[in-house]
């Protein structure tokens, strides 16, 4: 059976269970169970409809649970309310199952791994190789976020914003273990566009798509390659034009927020031919639209970097006053702006300064390399 349409149905999988009367904690467990005895069927049988396949396995799963948790009295009841298999009714409650594992009862952590399992579908084991923990911590995350939404029904309003957060903290994850975590989320994310009218949506499926193209080009031989010194022969084409075509559509409904202005940003980086030929000078205007919508430090360190190649180092460097030297890769960018701006041994400290400060091996190895080449470069022949 085709993993990808399974994975596709389960939110409204989740959801037909919840208004057969099971609870959330239990549905969802019900599905996986379902899932393992899709991979386990003898691949000679045909399903035509994957989704009331779905439906009847997890439904008579969550039956056997019920049996087994239950007197005879509730089972004779429950028992009673199992329906015939085949066609099962169009109730969409896919975008309630976003809500839910969104609620704000949970941590950002907490809410992600619960949109990988409930949402995407994938395994208690694949999302702890994502993150990294033993798959014992995982389970265990889990299992309180599920006792922690108890009793909040599936259908309750929520808040698109924060499942878009989730949804780019998800995709931020990037890629780890047997499971793509990032096309996992482009492909959630492109279940919730379909759901919705919101451009905003639209802007982070149109920024996923942008940001994933390029990554065949962002670690080469086991070293990270920076955006300027990237072979762009090899970046998607086919995502870049869907990502642009995506954000220009959102953008003519004149609802700009913060995801649009940075695809709009990541647009401007892929429509250039080569990094000289880059409109630095538009760049820095879609930052400034972005900090309208919060002033993040972040947002600032970027904008510097992108003044910095419009108007000069030097412009670049006094921009960096407004961001605080405690901001992640504060010390890079600094290097940076130092080295354009011909200031060889300060840049050679500063790159050696943001690798001790580096989050991951990747980074701190190119900005060590960066260090090493400045300090080759500085001294007399």
């Amino acid at each position: 059976m085709d993993a990808t349409a399974l994975r596709r149905a389960i939110p409204e999988v989740v959801g037909i269970l919840v208004r057969r009367g099971a609870d959330f904690a239990s549905a969802e467990d019900a599905v996986q169970t379902a899932l393992l005895r899709a991979v386990e069927r003898p691949p000679a049988e045909e399903v035509r409809d994957v989704r009331a396949w779905l439906v009847t396995v997890a439904w008579r799963a969550f039956l056997d649970q019920v049996r087994s948790e239950s007197a005879r009295a509730a089972r004779e009841e429950r028992l009673a309310l199992e329906p015939e298999p085949g066609s099962v009714p169009d109730h969409d409650d896919t975008l309630g199952l976003y809500f839910l594992c969104t609620h704000p009862v949970l941590t950002a952590g907490s809410a992600t791994a619960l949109t990988l399992r409930a949402v995407a579908g994938l395994t208690t084991r694949q999302i702890a190789d994502a993150f990294l923990v033993p798959e014992a911590t995982m389970a265990q995350r889990i299992s309180r976020a599920k006792q922690r939404l108890a009793g909040i029904p599936l259908d309750q309003p929520g808040d698109l914003s924060r499942v878009m957060r989730v949804l780019y903290l998800v995709f931020n994850e990037g890629y780890s273990g047997e499971i793509d975590i990032a096309a996992e989320a482009i492909r959630v994310t492109r279940q919730l566009f379909a759901l919705t009218d919101e451009p905003e949506v639209a802007g982070l499926l149109a920024l996923m798509l942008l940001h994933h193209a390029r990554r065949p080009a962002r670690v080469v031989g086991g070293q990270l390659v920076p955006l300027a010194e990237q072979d762009r022969t090899v970046w998607d084409v086919s995502a870049i034009s869907e990502g642009v075509g995506i954000l220009q559509a959102a953008l003519a409904q004149d609802r700009l927020g913060q995801y649009q202005a940075q695809a709009a940003i990541a647009a401007l980086h892929a429509d250039a031919p080569t990094a000289d030929e880059t409109d630095w000078v538009q760049i820095v205007e879609w930052y400034d639209e972005l900090l309208g919508f919060g002033d993040s430090p972040v947002i600032r360190l970027n904008r510097a970097i992108a003044v910095g190649e419009a108007d000069g180092p030097l412009a670049g460097i006094a921009a960096l006053d407004a961001v605080g030297e405690d901001v992640p890769r504060y010390h890079a960018a600094l290097a940076y702006l130092q080295e354009r701006a011909g200031d060889v041994d300060t840049a050679a400290a500063g790159y050696a300064e943001a690798a001790r400060r580096a989050t991951s091996a990747l980074e701190q190895q190119h900005l060590l390399r960066q260090a090493e080449r400045l300090r080759h470069a500085g001294r007399p022949r």
